[in-house]
């Protein structure tokens, strides 16, 4: 989008995060928040070339605790890049590892895991599995691939999974950035080269290719990530620190949780409302496939919340929707590249009275003209708290919403204005 400057909302608090491989600590700090509704560029038209700034949310973490640290650590001889891991305002921060990510996690998210881990009485994830999970793994374990990258940061690895017979294959972008040289194994022993097809930094996904790939691969399915509900079963297949075909089994935690990861050289802030899941995720999972039940690819596995940067899973990893995954990769497959869709506003958190009860939302601060917010009728000080009968808790899970969308898509928007909600129907256009 042209002709724009970058709006300002409060600060989210800050979590460490590590992006997917052989993890080695660097140095880095967290960049600045910078929450852009559903545009690449996260730019937003302002009058007088001043940003506009709403101080609508303290700057503490939750719980009245101050803003995490922001930790640094020395940077490793041999570099490794690492994986996207967030951590919450109530645990510990937790150091950057090389050429990792940052991330905040939204904490007003709905349907969030709160059983006590460990604790006595508490219920398994081996009590829940009902499913032939040895079935499913076996039906779909030849179409994951370890994808070993050199570039020139040093070595790093992650997973993918094929979605083509002709050799295509979905990741997460931070795992092939800046790749020099990629390799990819599958299963069987099998190495070939391959090169990257298209990336695209907005939502950390990326094809890459197979070079003289085999006519005997193995396709996944990928399911539709809408029909997933909280509780369902689910397996995570990757290659964590080097191991090549692990794994792991958990339940669904939660949806649209609202995930923000950037890359430790500002680059795109990636916004997701991400599938929340409880198996276990640790560096060199990032760009596997997550599956359901039925062997269908549900999400990528792209990020995990972490106490420190060695504590590893604990059990609250993150899986970018299938639905928005394969619709980028197809467009990356089509034309090199993909297409974002575009409300048209800056926008900040809030909340906001209506019919005698406090919610939170989205605050409009400037709305762009020509869009479709501006022709849906959209105003400043406007407060977004839906969008298709799913509750928006701030700017990140509108931008992450947004997202899911193709450019044209129609939408319903909840909006509070002077303390009434109406519903207003907007048609959403393309980010440049």
């Amino acid at each position: 989008m042209s002709n724009s400057t970058e709006p300002q909302y409060p600060a989210s608090p800050q979590y460490s995060q590590n992006p997917w491989a052989s993890p080695m600590p660097t140095s880095g700090a967290s960049p600045s928040a910078d929450p852009w509704q559903g545009a690449a560029t996260h730019s937003a038209p302002t009058s007088g070339g001043v940003p506009p700034t709403y101080p609508l949310a303290p700057t503490a973490g939750p719980f009245g605790m101050p803003e995490p640290s922001r930790a640094r650590t020395t940077t490793a001889t041999k570099q490794r890049r690492v994986w996207p891991a967030v951590i919450t305002a109530s645990l510990a921060s937790a150091a950057l590892a090389t050429g990792g990510t940052f991330a905040v996690l939204n904490t007003q998210g709905t349907g969030v895991d709160t059983s006590s881990g460990g604790a006595a009485g508490a219920t398994t994830v081996s009590q829940l599995v009902s499913t032939d999970l040895e079935s499913v793994v076996n039906e779909v374990a030849d179409t994951v691939v370890a994808i070993d990258v050199v570039s020139q940061q040093g070595e790093s690895l992650g997973s993918g999974v094929i979605i083509d017979s002709a050799g295509y294959i979905l990741t997460n972008n931070h795992v092939v950035s800046g790749a020099r040289q990629i390799s990819v194994t599958l299963t069987d022993g099998r190495i070939f080269t391959a090169q990257v097809v298209g990336v695209d930094a907005s939502t950390d996904l990326a094809v890459i290719q197979l070079q003289n790939a085999p006519s005997d691969l193995a396709v996944a399915e990928i399911g539709d990530s809408s029909t997933v509900k909280v509780g369902q079963e689910v397996v995570a297949v990757g290659n964590p620190l080097g191991l090549s075909s692990t794994v792991t089994t958990g339940i669904v935690s939660a949806l649209d949780r609202p995930v923000t990861t950037t890359d430790t050289t500002g680059g795109d802030r990636v916004v997701t409302n991400a599938i929340q899941v409880d198996a276990a995720i640790n560096p060199g999972n990032s760009g596997g496939p997550l599956f359901n039940a039925d062997g269908q690819v549900i999400g990528v596995t792209s990020s995990i919340a972490s106490m420190t940067q060695s504590s590893g899973s604990i059990g609250l990893g993150f899986a970018i929707p299938s639905n928005l995954a394969s619709r980028v990769a197809n467009e990356i497959i089509e034309t090199g590249s993909a297409t974002h869709a575009f409300l048209g506003v800056s926008m900040g958190d809030t909340s906001v009275q209506v019919d005698g009860v406090t919610r939170a939302g989205a605050v409009i601060g400037e709305v762009v003209a020509g869009s479709g917010a501006a022709d849906a009728g959209l105003r400043a000080n406007d407060v977004i708290v839906s969008i298709d009968g799913k509750t928006v808790i701030g700017a990140e899970s509108l931008t992450g919403y947004v997202r899911q969308y193709t450019p044209g898509s129609q939408v319903v928007l909840g909006v509070v204005r002077d303390g009434t909600l109406t519903e207003v129907t907007a048609t959403l256009g393309t980010s440049d």
